[in-house]
């Protein structure tokens, strides 16, 4: 009898052992499971169609979906069509939604992500300076909140040295921009005084939209030896009017990104823009796996800007292009 009441003791025992097992086994399965099928959803806010930005956005996308995976990240990309408060629409949207991430594709678009959340995770590309951007009282080169990001400036005293390197004759600088793009104002501000110290003067012409454009150019074309085109989403959208006015005028521009340069100018400092894009999308990756918090994640900049030139149009304003540019091919 005590044989049998041991024995279905032992028995029990050996029951409750392998349910527990089971369960322990169900639960580390379930776990890793989970872990495995998470989808992130990335909000992409882009100010407006350009190449530049457009290669930006396509680098960030594919290096997101190359460290992720295809079906574990869901992009939803939103174009604002150069217009601010279509932006803000489309980021408090995002924020709606609760995205896991939003990148925000140039400078408007960052100002709206910015106001529409601060606890999402915002990153931004193509912002040439997150201070001016975000009215940044102090910037240590660390946003900090939930703001980070890459930046498109390349570095402006040696833009500047380029005026004289293709108009090394050149007495009088007209500096055009958006007055709308606080990044591009403080592009024009530092190669302004840059230009100053060279010898030059300086006078900035700036107009309020697209509809200007061509006016102003007019202006700065007629009444400068050389035009400068800091890194500016308007002007970029209106090269081509731009190049129209600028090159019936023989005044040669030297510009802020390659974009730009391919449509109306001479020269620049090219940044790879789906460079830039991966970078910020390696950012990501690390957010949204929990290697690295936003808040300690330091602004990053494109290190090696290739000086470039216009083939083109060097060759319709008859400009001998000077040792040490590469040719500039579509």
């Amino acid at each position: 009898m005590k044989k049998i009441k041991a024995l279905s003791i032992m028995a029990a025992s050996l029951a409750m052992g392998a349910a527990l097992a089971g369960c322990s086994s169900s639960t580390s399965s379930t776990g890793s499971s989970s872990s495995s099928n998470k989808v992130y959803k990335i909000g992409i806010l882009q100010l407006v169609q350009h190449e530049a930005l457009d290669a930006a956005t396509k680098g960030f996308k594919d290096e997101v979906t190359k460290e992720l995976g295809k079906s574990h990240v869901k992009f939803d990309t939103q174009n604002a069509q150069g217009d601010s408060s279509t932006a803000t629409t489309i980021a408090t949207n995002f924020a709606s939604e609760k995205e896991d991430l939003i990148l925000a594709n140039a400078t408007a678009s960052l100002q709206a992500a910015e106001s529409a959340t601060k606890t999402i995770p915002i990153l931004g590309t193509a912002v040439t300076n997150y201070q001016v951007a975000l009215n940044l009282k102090k910037f240590n080169g660390t946003v900090g909140g939930n703001v980070s990001g890459t930046s498109d400036l390349a570095p402006l005293d040696k833009q500047e040295k380029m005026i004289k390197d293709f108009v090394p004759k050149a007495k009088k600088l007209g500096i055009l921009y958006c007055s709308a793009e606080p990044n591009s104002k403080y592009q024009a501000e530092q190669v302004a005084k840059y230009a100053k110290k060279d010898g030059l003067t300086v006078k900035t012409y700036t107009f309020s939209d697209t509809n200007d454009v061509s006016s102003v150019t007019q202006q700065a074309a007629s009444n400068s030896d050389v035009i400068y085109i800091p890194t500016d989403n308007t002007a970029a959208s209106c090269a081509k009017t731009i190049n129209n006015v600028a090159l019936k005028a023989k005044t040669p521009i030297i510009a802020g990104e390659e974009g730009i340069m391919a449509k109306c100018g001479v020269a620049t400092l090219s940044i790879d823009y789906y460079g830039l894009g991966k970078t910020t999308g390696k950012m990501a990756v690390q957010i949204l796996t929990g290697k690295k918090k936003i808040s300690k994640m330091p602004i990053q900049y494109y290190a090696n800007p290739v000086k470039e030139y216009n083939p083109t149009i060097c060759k319709k304003l008859g400009i001998k292009v000077p040792k040490g540019y590469k040719a500039f091919k579509n």
